[in-house]
């Protein structure tokens, strides 16, 4: 360990930690530009310079790791004119246009301008003019005139991705970031750079003019996309131009968590909030034989009296319940309570794939595109429990030994294709419960709305065995209720007609 002097604060630390890591350590903002904890320290920007004792000249402390008994001020006169005269080269060929600028609110130079700025300009010439609003793929903008040349989205490309998209070109006066010959910006990970981008010059084309970050609220979650379960926030705004009806998700930020997913996430867990607007279901409707909306009170007592009667006469061998990787660990428990302690169901259908399975790659992606595998695992569902493989299950519905299916998110048109309609027709009760309505919402006997996770609390295993909670963001889309609820629901009107019976 080095004990060393930091602004008049005895401080103990790890002997070879960088000054800039025990500063943040101990509570005090160094500010700086290039330097990311993932992306390691060239010491471009300067602005991290700290006066430590007996070194003649100040010291960039993204490059000066602790030693014992030194002496360091932050925010000695030297240091801030200092910072403050490295913040007016930066500035000097940036745009004035933080009143259209996303990064507004959330930009490093307009933080640092206000502690170590508010300078009287001492250039006269124009500033220098490269493209603005310049597309190098399908999530980021570019806009050369804002970058500081930090290099930390070359960084990240190189070092992250390896896929080297992003370059520097030009020397001196002329120097820009640019897309490298022959490259777009495409890789499963672009949305990054938005957030590695310490300015306004590399920004997400699907947040840009919709909401100012003072707008939006943060929100702890989970991204349910696969089986990582990466960290995420949850920014949430009433203020998105396009909505009128509360609260709505406007973008989803990674959060750091080293064990998961590190600093990062992908395009596909990024940009699945819109979903959360599409194809959702909110009410609770018979569609066969009559059509009819329904009360979750008439619905668990019209659905357990059905599904109670079928249970009696055909057995419980004859119903399949098909699930889905998507459920938190309450739904789980919940469902286990329904399906295999009362109900007595022996034939399960969990396997992801195909319809539930994606690309999948050494940094963060999983084949699973579910984020809670691991969960229904625990409790005994998986491989540890009789599964009905699809090819089985087709067969088993024709040959007329099956008289009931039910669906928990899962679209059964996406593993049978035309053939599904056809395939349930044959059956005597068809239950779907999720929040999406997919194929399947329309062909089922009931359908019961499910709410999504931002719409709930809950946890997730991830494939790891990581436990993580989540919180709720958004109040649930009409009379949509936790799937564990919807699971007790059914249990209660089950226990009950069996004690009338």
């Amino acid at each position: 360990m080095a004990n060393i002097t930091l602004n008049g604060r005895p401080i103990e630390t790890p002997d070879g930690t960088l000054l800039i890591d025990v500063a943040k350590t101990a509570g005090i903002e160094i500010p700086h530009y290039c330097y990311h904890p993932a992306l390691g320290n060239p010491g471009n920007c300067r602005m991290c310079l700290v006066e430590v004792v007996g070194f003649p000249k100040l010291q960039p402390a993204c490059r000066l790791k602790a030693a014992d008994g030194m002496v360091v001020s932050t925010e000695s006169p030297a240091v801030l004119a200092a910072q403050a005269g490295e913040l007016e080269l930066h500035l000097v060929n940036h745009p004035l246009d933080c009143p259209v600028c996303d990064q507004a609110g959330e930009c490093g130079l307009q933080d640092y301008y206000m502690e170590v700025g508010r300078y009287k300009s001492s250039v006269s010439e124009d500033k220098r003019h490269f493209d603005k609003r310049k597309p190098v793929g399908p999530h980021i903008m570019l806009d050369q005139e804002r970058c500081i040349a930090c290099t930390r989205c070359i960084r990240f490309l190189g070092q992250v991705t390896k896929t080297a998209e992003l370059g520097m070109f030009g020397r001196g006066c002329s120097e820009r970031i640019d897309l490298a010959p022959g490259k777009v910006l495409d890789n499963p990970y672009s949305g990054n750079l938005a957030d590695v981008c310490p300015v306004g010059a590399l920004t997400d084309r699907d947040f840009r003019h919709q909401v100012r970050v003072w707008y939006l609220d943060e929100t702890p979650s989970v991204c349910p996309g696969c089986s990582r379960g990466c960290s995420i926030d949850i920014h949430s705004s009433t203020k998105r131009p396009w909505h009128n009806e509360g609260r709505r998700v406007a973008r989803l930020k990674p959060r750091f968590n080293p064990a998961v997913n590190g600093w990062w996430m992908c395009d596909e867990g990024r940009y699945s909030y819109k979903t959360l607007d599409q194809d959702r279901l909110g009410k609770v409707l018979r569609l066969k034989p009559e059509r009819a909306e329904l009360s979750w009170d008439a619905a668990f007592t019209e659905l357990a009296g059905r599904a109670g009667e079928l249970l009696e006469d055909k057995g419980a061998s004859g119903l399949v319940v098909v699930a889905s990787g998507a459920l938190s660990n309450e739904d789980w428990r919940a469902f286990k309570k329904l399906f295999v302690d009362s109900w007595k169901v022996v034939q399960f259908v969990f396997d992801p794939a195909p319809e539930q399975t994606g690309a999948q790659d050494p940094l963060l992606r999983r084949k699973e595109k579910v984020p809670n595998l691991k969960g229904g695992e625990a409790l005994g569902f998986g491989t540890q429990v009789k599964s009905a493989p699809w090819e089985t299950l087709e067969c088993s519905i024709e040959a007329g030994r099956i008289w009931g299916l039910y669906v928990v998110d899962r679209d059964l048109t996406r593993v049978w294709g035309a053939k599904t309609a056809e395939l349930l027709s044959r059956l005597d009760l068809v239950v779907f419960q999720g929040p999406f309505k997919g194929g399947t919402g329309d062909l089922a006997h009931y359908r019961l709305p499910a709410t999504a996770t931002a719409e709930e609390e809950g946890s997730f295993t991830n494939f790891e065995g990581r436990l993580q909670g989540y919180a709720r963001a958004l109040a649930p889309v009409g009379c949509a209720l936790p799937d564990w609820r919807i699971f007790e629901g059914l249990l209660a009107r089950h226990r009950a007609r069996r004690r009338e019976g």
